[in-house]
């Protein structure tokens, strides 16, 4: 029933626009990897100059640092997960994740020991596990799966900017203006992402004040049509849900958490597992190209941090061409090939070696090649993830309730992410120390492999009989305004 026309929000249509949901989640999500990737190229020299930490420890406490931030995603994930299957709004929790990171921010600023840097980087990952988990939620609630792949690529695409600047924004001022200008900055952005988390309107909220979607044009068949990929294979789409039906009965922990099910699906379990791999690769990138850029062409902060643009500009370009090949063609194709192509350039940076231009062109070079495969692992594990899950969902929406358990899917996906942003510095931190850099990306070369291996046995395709989007019985329509 459609709320009284004298209660109607300010703003309501302009609010509840696709456009400005999606632009709310990615200022978040820009916002959190922006903050997280500021301290990357200048953590080091915070160690060192303002800690006092010895040469010998940097590594050690660099990779304690990222791990502290990643760890407590992990933590706070699922916690972030079920908050936001059970609330009417995602918008309230959204808002006190931001103001986790306030707080982490004022204390990276002002922290003079190293146990307040590590109680920051918690509060970033409490921060984080809200941030990544509803705003995924409220992706899907806006656009549904049949575009999720071409959003989240676009998304993901636009928020790598922050990857992209924020080394090198952190680097060129803590060396020209020091810390309190990067840290004015960062509240500056702080505040543009509470204003919007403050006023931005869910559709499913927006539809009780009488805001109709049904006419909308992405929630037409044909567009579906265009849009999904790959097989048709005879069955009608009653079929096809019977293969994922649940049976009755069921012990109490999976009626009370029914994704626990779900994840014993092979195709869920190997997404995560792409999530988890590029997750690594991403934390071993930023917790040793700092130090061995260091080690070995006596680069500074803001050089530290130049050298992350190759690695993040092909994601940039590439990740909505990436996102929209995974709509029509599946996430199998993309993480296979992906992961498999990237073992190639892992492997070919043990060849630079101390030196000037022309060693540093060979790293950027190489570096330029893994941003290319790093480009085609950002949609496959969140689409094939939720197309699973919103086939369970379909089938059995008895169990799953109206809402679905997006939530806790992606609760379970920022934890998996986590787990590799955790994994990462710590096991790469701990093999360059012991077998030297060039092994240690051997060593991850092989994870691709193997990866990319399971992708193309067990990631699957998904039927054209099958309409991809909410069900009709969604509390979310998907479509434009």
């Amino acid at each position: 029933m459609a709320a009284d026309s004298s209660d109607t929000p300010w703003g309501l249509k302009w609010r509840s626009n696709t456009l400005f949901i999606l632009s709310t989640v990615t200022i978040g999500m820009f916002t959190d990897l922006f903050l997280y990737g500021l301290i990357v190229p200048i953590l080091p020299f915070i160690l060192i100059d303002r800690i006092r930490v010895p040469h010998d420890q940097v590594q050690y406490y660099t990779s304690l640092l990222l791990a502290a931030y990643a760890g407590s995603q992990v933590l706070f994930s699922m916690v972030a997960g079920v908050i936001a299957d059970k609330m009417a709004s995602r918008q309230p929790p959204f808002l006190v994740g931001l103001a986790a990171l306030f707080g982490s921010t004022a204390m990276l600023f002002l922290g003079e020991t190293i146990w307040v840097l590590v109680l920051a980087r918690v509060l970033q990952g409490i921060s984080a596990s809200v941030v990544w988990t509803i705003g995924l939620a409220m992706v899907m609630d806006t656009v549904g799966s049949g575009k999720l792949g071409v959003t989240i690529g676009s998304i993901f695409s636009l928020i790598s900017v922050g990857e992209l600047i924020a080394p090198v924004f952190g680097g060129l001022v803590f060396k020209k203006a020091g810390a309190g200008a990067v840290f004015g900055t960062a509240f500056g952005l702080l505040v543009i992402d509470f204003l919007m988390r403050l006023v931005v309107i869910e559709k499913k909220v927006a539809v009780t004040y009488g805001v109709d979607y049904s006419s909308g044009s992405e929630d037409t068949d044909s567009e579906d049509g265009e849009t999904s990929p790959l097989l048709s294979n005879g069955n009608t789409k009653e079929e096809e849900l019977a293969k994922w039906k649940i049976p009755k009965e069921q012990p109490a922990w999976i009626k009370n958490f029914p994704i626990l099910y779900c994840m014993g699906n092979s195709r869920l379990l190997v997404a995560q597992l792409v999530a988890f791999t590029q997750a690594t690769l991403l934390a071993v990138f930023d917790s040793t190209i700092v130090i061995e850029s260091w080690e070995l062409f006596g680069f500074d902060s803001l050089k530290a941090g130049l050298l992350f643009i190759p690695l993040i500009l092909p994601p940039l370009v590439f990740g909505p061409i990436a996102g929209r090949g995974v709509d029509r063609y599946g996430a199998r194709i993309f993480a296979t090939f992906g992961l498999l192509y990237l073992s190639v350039p892992l492997i070919l940076l043990r060849i630079p070696h101390a030196g000037g231009s022309p060693e540093i062109t060979k790293m950027a070079t190489i570096l330029s090649f893994c941003g290319l495969g790093l480009a085609t692992l950002s949609s496959p594990s969140i689409v094939e993830a939720s197309y699973v899950v919103e086939q369970f969902h379909l089938a059995n929406e008895e169990l799953f309730g109206e809402q679905g358990p997006y939530g806790q899917l992606y609760a379970v996906s920022s934890m998996v992410f986590s787990a590799g942003l955790t994994v990462g510095p710590v096991v790469s931190g701990g093999l360059r120390d012991r077998i030297g850099y060039g092994n240690m990306n051997a060593v991850v070369a092989g994870l691709c492999v193997v990866v990319s291996a399971l992708s193309w046995v067990y990631l699957g395709r998904i039927p054209k009989t099958v309409k991809r989007g909410r069900g009709s019985g969604s509390s979310t329509p998907r479509v434009s305004d």
